[in-house]
C-alpha cells in the first residue's frame, strides 16, 4: 500500500456513514414534528432541544425525569426484522414511570446506537419512538444516533430514552395518606410489554419455535410479531383520572420485578398490598410462557406483569368514579385487592388465590 494510501483514510473506510447519518434525519423529520405541542415546537437539528413550561400552562412546577431502554426485547425485533413497535416501548417505559408520580410528559429524546447506520432501519425505530411521543402527549425534541462499528455486531443496536415531565408543586403522587381498607384496582396490560424478555428468549429456544412461525397463543399471528406487541402506554388515562377525580392515591408501574418488587415502592412502611390472583385476567401470552418452560407462578409474578401492566391505589368511597373515567378512556380496570396493616420486616405484597396460567 503507497504512503498516500495509507494516510488517506476516511471516516467512511473506518466505517462510518455520515451522509447515511444526515439521510436519516431528514426521512424522521415529519415524524418528528407531528410530536408537536404547546412548549415545544422547535425543529431537530440544533445542539439542545428547548421547552418552554410557561407555554405548556404550569405555573409553579417541579420537574420529573426519567431514562429507560427496551432490553432484549431489541434482539427479536432484530432477529425477526420488525423494528417499527419498539419506539413505542422506550417511550412507554419512561413516560409511564413518569404518570405514576403524577406528572405530565413533556418531552422525549432519544439515543440509538448502532454498529452499521441503515437509514430506513433507524427512521422505523423514529417512527415508532414519534407514535409513542403522540400516544404520551409529549415532543419528541431531540436525540442522537451512533454510529460505532467493532461495539455492535452485525445489524445489532440499542435504544435508550429519556423523559422529562412536570406536576404542578403539591400534586405529585403518592399521597401521604393511604391507608388500611383503600383498594387497589389494575389496569390490564397489552402483554409482556418491555422486561423479561431474556426469560421469554430462553423458553422460545426450548420451543423449537422460529419468528416466523405461528403464534401458539395469538391467532393469526407470528411468534415474533406477537411478542413484539408494543407497551401499553397509561398516560392521558391516568392524568385524567388525577386531574378530574382528585382520587388517586399512588400508582405503579409492573415492570422488572412485577407485583413484589413495583407495588411495594409507593406505599409506607406499615402497609402491604393483599392481591387477588384469582381476579388477574392472565394474557394468554403468560400462560404459554409458564407451560412452555415450566416456569412456577411465583416465578412469573417476579418476572412479568402477568396481565396488569399498572396498578391504582384510592380509598373504596372513589373507587367507582376512578374506573369509570379510566373505562371512558378505554382502559379495562380489574378490583385486584386492597391495602392491609403489615407487620414490621414483613412482605409488602401478599397473595391471596391462584394465578389462572
Amino acid at each position: 500500500m503507497s504512503e498516500t494510501g495509507r494516510n488517506g483514510l476516511t471516516y467512511s473506510d473506518a466505517g462510518v456513514d455520515i451522509d447515511a447519518g444526515n439521510l436519516m434525519v431528514e426521512k424522521i423529520k415529519p415524524a418528528v414534528r407531528s410530536t408537536r405541542r404547546p412548549g415545544a415546537d422547535g425543529e431537530i437539528g440544533g445542539f439542545g432541544g428547548l421547552f418552554d413550561l410557561r407555554a405548556a400552562g404550569f405555573i409553579d412546577p417541579v420537574l420529573v425525569a426519567a431514562n429507560d431502554g427496551v432490553g432484549t426485547k431489541l434482539k427479536i425485533a432484530i432477529d425477526a426484522d420488525h423494528h417499527d413497535t419498539v419506539g413505542i416501548d422506550l417511550v412507554a417505559m419512561c413516560v409511564n414511570d413518569l404518570v405514576v408520580q403524577g406528572a405530565e410528559p413533556l418531552f422525549f429524546l432519544d439515543y440509538f446506537a448502532t454498529g452499521k447506520l441503515d437509514p430506513d432501519q433507524g427512521a422505523a425505530i423514529v417512527h415508532g419512538i414519534a407514535e409513542g411521543c403522540r400516544q404520551a402527549g409529549c415532543a419528541l425534541i431531540g436525540g442522537e444516533t451512533a454510529e460505532m462499528p467493532g461495539m455492535y455486531a452485525g445489524g445489532d443496536y440499542d435504544l435508550a430514552g429519556f423523559a422529562v415531565g412536570a406536576a404542578e408543586r403539591g400534586q405529585l403522587l403518592p399521597v401521604g395518606d393511604i391507608a388500611d381498607g383503600d383498594l387497589i384496582l389494575g389496569l390490564t396490560s397489552s402483554g409482556v410489554h418491555s422486561n423479561g424478555f431474556s426469560l421469554v428468549r430462553k423458553i422460545v429456544s426450548v420451543s423449537k419455535l422460529g419468528w416466523e412461525d405461528a403464534a401458539p397463543f395469538a391467532d393469526g399471528k407470528k411468534l415474533g410479531e406477537a411478542l413484539l406487541t408494543p407497551t401499553r402506554i397509561y398516560v392521558k388515562p391516568l392524568l385524567r383520572a388525577i386531574r378530574e377525580t382528585g382520587a388517586i392515591k399512588a400508582l405503579a408501574h409492573i415492570t422488572g420485578g412485577g407485583f413484589p418488587e413495583n407495588i411495594p415502592r409507593v406505599l409506607p412502611a406499615n402497609l402491604a398490598a393483599e392481591v387477588d390472583l384469582d381476579s388477574i385476567p392472565v394474557t394468554p401470552v403468560f400462560s404459554w410462557l409458564a407451560k412452555t418452560g415450566g416456569v412456577e407462578a411465583k416465578e412469573m409474578l417476579r418476572t412479568f406483569n402477568c396481565g396488569i401492566g399498572m396498578i391504582v391505589v384510592v380509598a373504596a368511597e372513589n373507587a367507582q368514579a376512578v374506573t369509570d373515567v379510566l373505562s371512558a378512556e378505554g382502559e379495562v380496570v380489574v378490583p385486584l385487592g386492597r391495602m392491609v396493616s403489615r407487620a414490621e420486616g414483613g412482605p409488602g405484597v401478599i397473595y391471596q388465590g391462584t394465578l389462572a396460567l
